[in-house]
């Protein structure tokens, strides 16, 4: 896909892999469409996009809301037109296991990330299926590959973001409409910082796989995106992890056991 004069929409935009991505594709030549709660940070992206040359609006939603992510999205359609590429990056949610959740957490963490993929993605498909053309980036976690402890709303989320990618794949078959999944590592964001005792529940066994900076995500996405990959996935001591728990889930399965998290 050539980047140069299409329109870009990121979820999840105001920090992190949202805000890196951003840069990246106001920097191959794309006008931004920058989603998230957060307007004061959007606004202040957009403005230094804008100063380094580059085209990028402020679209402020709470993505948990099927009317605010309609009304976003008829904002998004008035002003710059139907979206060529979708980034479905925004999440968030504490780590906690399944006897310390509460439905009102269960809730939260899966309306973002998953509910509000599901949302962003079908407010815009008829529109992609329709011109023919596109790509929906759904960004995943390693927890959709391998599960650990501790993480019960988190992990049942992503998985339900992996699920959510097979089923775009199959329906937007022959479409014109393209799917990317992009699993990276552990990143040097402010996650953990929102999310308090999360980063204390990360396995051990993760430490064979290198942290990874938003901006090198944001690189290696934008770049599926350009190739119209199937799937990016990094650092690559990643893929090794993600192949044992295919190949050997329940030797997997002992392993995050063994290096988890303890019930407290």
């Amino acid at each position: 896909m050539d980047l140069r004069g299409a329109v870009v929409l990121i979820t999840g935009a105001s920090s992190g892999i949202g805000a890196a991505s951003a840069r990246a594709f106001a920097r191959a030549g794309a006008t931004v469409a920058l989603v998230a709660r957060d307007a004061g940070r959007l606004r202040a992206l957009a403005g230094e996009l804008g100063r380094s040359g580059g085209a990028a609006h402020a679209f402020p939603a709470d993505l948990s809301a099927p009317e605010a992510v309609e009304a976003m999205a008829a904002e998004v359609r008035d002003s710059l037109g139907v979206p060529d590429v979708i980034v479905n990056n925004a999440g968030a949610g504490r780590w906690l296991f399944v006897d310390e959740t509460t439905p009102r957490d269960f809730h939260a963490m899966t309306a973002v990330p998953y509910l509000a993929a599901g949302y962003v993605t079908t407010a815009f498909a008829a529109d992609m299926v329709e011109r023919g053309s596109g790509r929906i980036v759904v960004v995943n976690s390693p927890v959709s590959r391998a599960v650990w402890p501790g993480a019960f709303g988190y992990a049942a989320a992503r998985w339900g973001l992996r699920g959510l990618v097979a089923a775009l794949r199959l329906d937007l078959r022959g479409t014109g409409v393209g799917v990317t999944e992009v699993v990276p590592g552990k990143v040097s964001s402010e996650y953990f910082a929102n999310n308090p005792g999360s980063e204390e529940r990360v396995p051990g066994i993760s430490a064979v796989v290198p942290t990874v900076t938003p901006d090198r995500v944001a690189r290696a996405l934008v770049a599926g995106v350009a190739r119209d990959r199937r799937r990016v996935m990094l650092p690559p001591t990643l893929r090794a992890v993600a192949a044992q728990a295919w190949l050997a889930p329940r030797a997997t399965d002992l392993l995050m056991s063994l290096t988890g998290a303890r019930r407290p």
